[in-house]
């Protein structure tokens, strides 16, 4: 059996430790510990450099100064903005899995999940929730010279 008490130390102590290495990141626990891990995951193995603040709509830029947004779960689903101003210029999503590593499920211009979207009623929290499925299907449609590049 776990102690609950020694499992969340534990825990903590590995937020602490990643907050060191990356002191641009909070790494809270409150609900952006996914997300803070998927953008050091993206930056680790994309050709992007994060911002140092936050900057609305985006999390960091390409070598060629597109401005990306970037998104993660452990789960089925991602979220997009639900309103077409917001729609970032690029959007790359991820899935990590348990044992830290990570699919690619889209990575291309935020324009052609807005084609997804743009007609479904928009829930109240401002964040459309997309599957995977139908982000892989609309990844398929993303030109390698429209992609952001992985590092080699």
């Amino acid at each position: 059996m776990v102690n609950t008490t020694k499992a969340i130390k534990n825990l903590l102590e590995i937020v602490n430790d990643l907050q060191k290495t990356y002191p641009n990141k909070k790494f809270t626990l409150d609900g952006r510990l996914v997300g803070d891990i998927g953008e050091i995951l993206v930056q680790e193995n994309y050709d992007i450099k994060l911002f140092d603040k936050i900057v609305e709509k985006y999390d960091g830029e390409d070598s060629k100064k597109r401005k990306v947004q970037i998104k993660a779960t452990f789960n089925d689903k991602l979220t997009f903005p639900c309103e077409e101003k917001k729609v970032p210029e690029f959007y790359i999503g991820i899935k990590i899995f348990q044992d830290g590593t990570f699919e690619e499920v889209f990575n291309g211009n935020g324009k052609l999940i807005w084609e997804l979207v743009k007609d479904r009623k928009k829930p109240s929290n401002g964040q459309f929730s997309i599957s995977l499925a139908a982000l892989r299907k609309q990844n398929e449609k993303v030109k390698k010279s429209e992609r952001i590049q992985r590092k080699k």
